[in-house]
């Protein structure tokens, strides 16, 4: 961690004063992100021991940023050592935005319009940016090619269909794979192809998409790209929904090209199956083989999306064997296990005042967590506070300055997280997590807020956040919702 602090101090003259780990945003891939503060800037610093995918990761954000496209800044390097700063876009992701900004199959208005940018902006990178990319820094493949597709497969082969226990004839899905590797490199593949273009990799400032995690970027087509974000298992986007980002996109990318749509089309949900099944391999592979039960949940969603496409798509060739296989998993006892676990779990968060006694479950469950916050920094003793609340940004960031309050913080999350994964693998519908402080303004406001945040955007997961005090003093305050 010296080496990133080094680099901060060396780019901005002012030493760090916090240093936050985003565990959140590891994904699967290995990398340590960390977030530096110092009095007046902050900046994203990264470490990661594969040279070739952090440079391709530098000389792409700088590419990118020379084409006016919305990628971090990046501050400082020190690739010998792994490490690198870039600006910091904020925690806001557009699969955060779209969990906070839903009920159900129902997606708000505000959740459409971020992803219409999101998808507009795509094009830029695939045809304007991509025309003079340095493709030879790419990692570990120049182009999405046949050895890439290849990998892919197999992937999905050998760490989901081998562990989940779905029988296949392994030289007739092989026949399978070759015809469909070979189908998909007919397509046009001169154009970028970001590779994990999904809604964890765009992050929201002040309403604005900014873009990551291209660093695995290469030659290919074009179709890969918005198949990724539209089949994007998590996000769960209806498919009428899909149909109108996809429109949206083709006539963006109209825009930047001599686009034939028909073409696209023949060859789009082709690249459609590929990144599902990609998708599906890295399941398998940290769930199924390294035992990381959490990737496990987005299988129930990507089964959901092969079921849609089982009834509403014909490729343009026959893959007997692939869909055999497609079937199989459907059918499979194994995997409508983990959609059982997917079942929501309603996670009712409160704060409270203790002169006003604890907050009632209406549930009947009678499980759940009462923390005591008053052990921390009281903002309410300062005159500069008492009319504020904890979710008032300056009371925030008092808070977020007191290390004993992120001590506490990791404390409440790591049992809660245990908790939730518990409640869920057991079929649980609630879960009641409350704070507590003197008066229920301002400490345990600020603690409630945190954890939901933590907690949104998961799957199987409902938020219901209820600051008591602040409804009795507001008496027409609803409840705040925020679904999963």
């Amino acid at each position: 961690m010296d080496v990133l602090s080094n680099l901060f101090e060396q780019r901005f003259h002012a030493p760090v004063v916090r240093v936050q780990p985003l565990q959140g945003q590891l994904g699967g891939s290995g990398r340590k992100i960390v977030r530096l503060t110092g009095e007046k800037v902050s900046a994203i610093g990264i470490l990661y021991d594969v040279r070739e995918e952090n440079a391709a990761f530098l000389e792409f954000s700088r590419h990118f940023r020379r084409h006016g496209l919305p990628v971090p800044e990046i501050f400082a390097e020190d690739l010998d050592h792994g490490a690198y700063l870039e600006e910091d876009f904020g925690d806001t992701t557009l699969f955060e935005f779209l969990s906070n900004n839903r009920d159900g199959e129902n997606i708000g208005a505000p959740a459409i319009e971020a992803y219409r940018q999101a998808v507009a902006v795509l094009p830029r990178f695939q045809v304007e940016a991509g025309r003079d990319l340095n493709y030879k820094v790419c990692y570990p493949r120049e182009s999405f090619d046949g050895q890439s597709i290849a990998w892919d497969l197999n992937y999905f082969k050998y760490y989901f269909l081998r562990l989940a226990g779905i029988a296949f004839n392994e030289q007739a899905l092989e026949d399978d794979f070759e015809r469909l590797t070979k189908f998909l490199l007919s397509a046009d593949r001169e154009y970028f192809l970001y590779r994990d273009f999904q809604s964890r990799n765009i992050m929201l400032r002040e309403g604005q998409p900014f873009f990551l995690d291209y660093q695995g970027g290469r030659k290919g087509a074009l179709q890969y790209d918005i198949a990724s974000l539209l089949y994007d298992a998590k996000a769960d986007l209806p498919p009428d929904l899909r149909q109108k980002l996809l429109d949206h996109y083709l006539d963006v990318l109209a825009g930047y090209m001599d686009l034939k749509r028909d073409e696209f089309m023949q060859h789009y949900y082709a690249y459609v199956y590929i990144r599902i099944m990609q998708a599906l391999g890295a399941y398998g592979f940290r769930g199924f083989y390294e035992r990381k039960a959490h990737f496990l949940q987005s299988v129930p969603y990507a089964l959901k999306n092969l079921r849609w496409l089982q009834h509403n798509v014909t490729l343009a060739i026959a893959l007997p064997a692939l869909m055999d296989a497609f079937h199989g998993m459907l059918a499979s006892e194994k995997l409508q296990g983990l959609a059982s676990e997917a079942d929501t779990l309603v996670v009712r968060v409160f704060s409270f005042s203790f002169h006003r006694g604890l907050p009632k479950d209406d549930t009947g469950n009678g499980g759940g967590f009462i923390f005591d916050g008053r052990s921390l920094p009281n903002p309410g003793r300062e005159e500069r506070f008492k009319t504020l609340t904890g979710k008032d940004a300056p009371v925030m960031d008092y808070l977020n300055q007191q290390e004993s309050v992120h001590q506490f913080l990791a404390s409440v999350m790591s049992l809660v997280d245990a908790s939730v994964s518990n409640y869920q693998r057991r079929g649980f519908k609630n879960l009641m997590v409350s704070f507590g402080c003197t008066g229920g303004q301002h400490r345990s406001v600020y603690l409630a807020e945190q954890l939901a945040k933590h907690l949104r955007g998961r799957s199987g997961i409902e938020v219901v956040v209820r600051h008591r005090e602040l409804e009795k003093a507001e008496p027409g305050n609803a409840a705040e919702r925020a679904g999963a």
